[in-house]
């Protein structure tokens, strides 16, 4: 039986809001959920807090931290959306484009270099937005001067720019004489929201909300594209236009949420696809259920790696894509699944 979109959205945005507070209980110090529960209910409503380290523990520390997965989680999974439109590709992820790469330059060059700080602890997001979003238009106009922005040469301008961009970020690694930058690039690359604060939320989080509401204004558009594209210059779709909004689109995403959170995986590949498989191909319905899908699955990741070796905390990376490969391969197997027309 299948469930009603509407309903879905509802169930999906309940469950992301219990599992943000229930993720507020874990992590090298365990707190009793009443207390979390506490601090919450003080911090909104007015009222004694159970104490002053649960509060701070709750409230500056994780609160900020799991707020920022949910918003990272969505944006992912929205970029995800985007780009496999954009390309009619069904194994496209927000980092085919060598987003990720290009942000791994910025925040290398940083992290082995000392660059941007002036910039004090913005250094390390400033770093990797502005690589993310030179990667972004070095493809942009790469596959614009041979020949335009078909999918096929996005892709491979894409792939062949991200191997160059991680060449690089190695070469910096090789010079420099700190002794640790290859661990401290490592972690950053794998994805963590640790650094997260009240003050890095609301720019990620007003980008990723655009991004959205943006899509959802133009979801006809690119339902006519997903069906082909002389389906959709058939309907009147402007289909170079609506490329180039896309590509911008998701480059500023992704830009802003691996400049905060670093290179978290499969969030963007994975949910998508679940959305489709639940509740159809439709953008109308499928972008809001993917973007809660994709911030649920984040948050509940960001909470496996803090007890999976506590009291140290694993990458995301590492737990999404212990967790992500064997759900795409499950997903992959469904008989019913398609995407673009193709089973």
């Amino acid at each position: 039986m299948s469930v009603p979109p509407l309903l879905l959205t509802a169930g999906l945005a309940i469950l992301l809001v219990l599992s943000v507070i229930v993720s507020l209980a874990f992590g090298s110090e365990r707190l009793p959920l009443g207390d979390v529960f506490g601090a919450v209910r003080a911090r909104v409503f007015g009222g004694a807090t159970p104490s002053f380290v649960i509060d701070s523990i709750v409230w500056e520390l994780r609160l900020p931290r799991a707020l920022l997965a949910a918003i990272a989680g969505a944006g992912l999974a929205i970029a995800g959306a985007a780009m496999q439109t954009l390309v009619r590709n069904p194994l496209a992820d927000p980092y085919l484009l060598g987003v990720s790469s290009g942000a791994s330059v910025g925040a290398t060059a940083v992290l082995t270099t000392g660059a941007l700080s002036g910039l004090g602890v913005y250094a390390l997001s400033g770093g990797a937005l502005l690589g993310a979003l030179a990667a972004s238009f070095a493809v942009f106009f790469i596959a614009s001067a041979q020949g335009g922005l078909t999918p096929l040469r996005l892709v491979l301008s894409g792939v062949v720019l991200s191997a160059a961009f991680s060449a690089m970020s190695s070469f910096l690694v090789f010079l420099s004489p700190e002794p640790r930058a290859a661990e401290s690039v490592m972690f950053w690359l794998l994805g963590s929201v640790a650094g997260a604060t009240w003050v890095k939320l609301p720019f990620v989080f007003v980008i990723v909300a655009l991004a959205l509401v943006s899509l959802l204004a133009i979801h006809g558009w690119l339902d006519a594209m997903s069906a082909g594209e002389e389906t959709a210059h058939s309907l009147g779709v402007p289909v170079r236009g609506l490329r180039i909004s896309l590509f911008v689109l998701q480059a500023v995403t992704v830009g802003a949420v691996v400049a905060v959170a670093g290179g978290i995986g499969f969030s963007g590949l994975i949910a998508p696809h679940l959305a489709r498989l639940v509740v159809g191909a439709r953008h109308r319905v499928m972008l809001p259920v993917a973007a809660l899908g994709g911030a649920l699955f984040v948050v509940l990741v960001d909470t496996i790696s803090r007890v999976l070796v506590s009291p140290q905390e694993m990458p995301l990376g590492v737990v999404t894509g212990i967790v992500g490969a064997p759900v795409f391969l499950i997903l992959m197997g469904r008989a019913r699944y398609s995407f673009g027309g193709q089973n």
